[in-house]
């Protein structure tokens, strides 16, 4: 297969895309203290452009302001948890048939990576936590720009962050693909004119990002 002409670049989000869900993680956490499921999402989904999660990505709360908002929010749910003991369920395991995507992409168009962090992760290829995974060191050198929410003072899904991105690869939305594993983070990028892949797995997203691309890339029986 042949690369698509009128595609330039393809743009990633990297916390359930290169690594699993942390959504998994959350609902270990709330099966484990009998929490409702999906607790931590209902959270981070109340208020979401002015919520604790919304301000920590942004950079307008330290930590411990975090940590006391999240337990504000969970506790007018009914549920209260604090959130220090959220954070270190961001981290997720590797997905090396995704590493392997972003290197076949990176041959035939520029790559940029765009992710909703905070401060203390710094980094996602410099956390501590994901360095000790082995391979995640290798993948932010990978890509041609990264723009990070707590250092660019946006987030997702703010329109503006996708066109920050196009203006560092100085190409146009409808040139790009943009691959995420929220929905709420794809309709901006689909509204921008840019091809958006969903992540919910990894056969369904390479198989999405082969026809989005015109490339083709490793099966699982290939791994």
């Amino acid at each position: 297969m042949a690369a698509r002409a009128d595609i330039e670049a393809v743009i990633w989000d990297f916390g359930g895309v290169f690594t699993s869900s942390p959504f998994e993680a959350f609902n270990r956490y709330e099966a484990e203290r009998g929490l409702p499921k999906d607790l931590i999402r209902r959270v981070n989904a109340t208020n979401h452009h002015d919520n604790a999660w919304a301000l920590f990505e942004r950079n307008e709360v330290d930590a411990d302001r975090f940590d006391q908002l999240f337990l504000e929010e969970s506790a007018a749910l009914g549920h209260p948890v604090r959130g220090r003991d959220v954070l270190p369920l961001l981290s997720g395991a590797v997905r090396p048939r995704m590493v392997a995507a972003l290197k076949a992409c990176k041959q035939h168009f520029k790559v940029g990576c765009i992710t909703n962090n905070v401060v203390s992760m710094h980094s996602p290829g410099q956390d501590e936590i994901q360095r000790a995974a082995g391979a995640m060191g290798e993948i932010m050198p990978l890509f041609d720009a990264i723009i990070e929410s707590s250092k660019a003072g946006v987030r997702k899904p703010d329109p503006k962050i996708y066109l920050m991105m196009c203006e560092l690869l100085a190409v146009k939305p409808e040139a790009c693909v943009y691959l995420d594993d929220l929905g709420i983070n794809c309709k901006p990028a689909a509204a921008l004119g840019m091809t958006a892949i969903k992540v919910m797995d990894v056969d369904q997203t390479l198989a999405d990002l082969a026809e989005a691309t015109g490339l083709s890339f490793e099966t699982e029986d290939a791994v």
